[in-house]
């Protein structure tokens, strides 16, 4: 046997490549295209991908304003009591201008009056019979929000590739856009491999597993802002993996499989993407723990994904070293959230690998701890009982400083 070859995977460790190198020979070979542009009602525009520049189309405010309820008055250190002339009713305007001796009642955000350049507190005056008397002095633009302080018109407010949430759709609610612009979500299709697998719904038998895979996958897939298309699982026999890929590729825009990636006599999955078209296999096994069996391949610029069928295997890969390469197809760069914490046990990890090592963060009394979990790639509970995960590519200490990165729509 090749002293390179891994007995126990059949793969020869000099050939496989580190998830840099991988990315690299994907993109060289494949360049997914980013979906085309559709509308979207503004309540419906969380998540998405803006796929045009937004303007303002005003200056906001419009006009100067008032910053707290008060009197309007043109600021003068001569004179410290003030005729009252009006009220700035919300939502008008006064129709005067003020002299010098005037003032105005003006709640907070009323539109400043003319000839108005300050507004003082009200509870900086005493009020009586018609007229204020100032407790202290008050200075030029004092407890103003000046034009277009907060957005000027034609400024750039929000770039193309912005995902938009909370903030984003009150920005553009505020500038009237009710049908946005965003990149349509790219559709995956998502099948599992092996005889072994049955629905959720159905009751084990000896020797089968519920297919948990295929909707962990779908539901990372949805939190990158794909959509996730649910295909039949695929038994394990000479052309069913190949047959269902061809069926499926014209109604979707990639591929996502489980299972069936590593090297052995049943395990089908890079020979059937092989055969579906250029530029078809272009990574098989990465220099990675765990998730080694990954699989990369295309046809045209359609992805298709091999992970492996250990379950926290899968969904380590996929939102480690996959998701990189699917956002580009939404028209956005991938977004992770990272948390520091210190390690609580050593991560040895391995020379030359890239290690994925889950993590459960508790808040202790010297500061955010990240606890190593037992790493086994087959148990279902793992991912769910991690915070997140750490990357190692060189050996980590005891209480050695460390970011966490979260689950993509999950953890910590």
């Amino acid at each position: 046997m090749d002293a390179h070859m891994d007995p126990m995977t059949g793969f020869n460790e000099t050939d496989l490549l580190s998830p840099d190198e991988a990315h690299a020979r994907f993109i060289a070979q494949v360049s997914p295209r980013v979906c085309e542009t559709e509308h979207v009602a503004l309540d419906d525009a969380s998540g998405r991908i803006l796929a045009q520049i937004i303007r303002a189309d005003r200056d906001y405010p419009d006009a100067p304003r008032s910053a707290m309820d008060g009197f309007a008055l043109l600021a003068d250190e001569q004179s410290f009591v003030r005729n009252l002339v009006g009220e700035v009713p919300m939502g008008g305007v006064l129709g005067l201008m003020l002299g010098r001796t005037q003032c105005a009642r003006i709640p907070t955000g009323g539109v400043l009056p003319l000839g108005a350049d300050a507004v003082i507190p009200k509870e900086d005056v005493d009020e009586q019979a018609g007229e204020i008397r100032l407790r202290a002095r008050v200075v030029v633009g004092e407890n103003i929000t000046p034009q277009g302080s907060d957005m000027r018109a034609d400024e750039i407010m929000l770039q193309v590739g912005r995902r938009l949430g909370i903030a984003e759709v009150g920005l553009l609610a505020t500038l009237g856009i009710v049908a946005v612009p965003v990149f349509r979500r790219p559709v995956f299709g998502v099948l599992s491999s092996g005889d072994e697998l049955v629905e959720p719904a159905t009751v084990p038998g000896p020797g089968q597993i519920r297919d948990s895979n295929r909707f962990a996958i779908a539901a990372a897939l949805r939190a990158m802002g794909c959509e996730a298309v649910h295909l039949p699982s695929v038994p394990d026999h000479d052309g069913a993996l190949e047959a269902a890929m061809r069926d499926a590729l014209p109604a979707v825009d990639g591929l996502v499989i489980s299972g069936g990636s590593s090297v052995g006599e049943r395990d089908r999955t890079p020979a059937a993407m092989s055969a579906l078209g250029a530029p078809g296999l272009l990574v098989h096994g990465l220099r990675i723990k765990p998730g080694k069996p990954t699989v990369l391949a295309a046809v045209g610029a359609k992805p298709i994904i091999g992970l492996p069928g250990n379950p926290t295997s899968a969904l380590l890969v996929l939102d480690a070293v996959v998701a990189p390469l699917l956002v580009r197809m939404i028209g956005a760069s991938l977004q992770r959230f990272k948390i520091s914490a210190r390690l609580s046990a050593p991560l040895r990890g391995r020379p030359g690998w890239t290690w994925y090592a889950p993590v459960l963060l508790e808040d202790e009394p010297g500061g955010l701890m990240a606890h190593p979990l037992d790493l086994r790639s087959s148990h279902v509970s793992l991912a769910a009982r991690a915070s997140g995960y750490v990357t190692v590519v060189t050996p980590l200490e005891s209480g050695a400083k460390v970011e966490v990165a979260g689950f993509l729509g999950g953890g910590y």
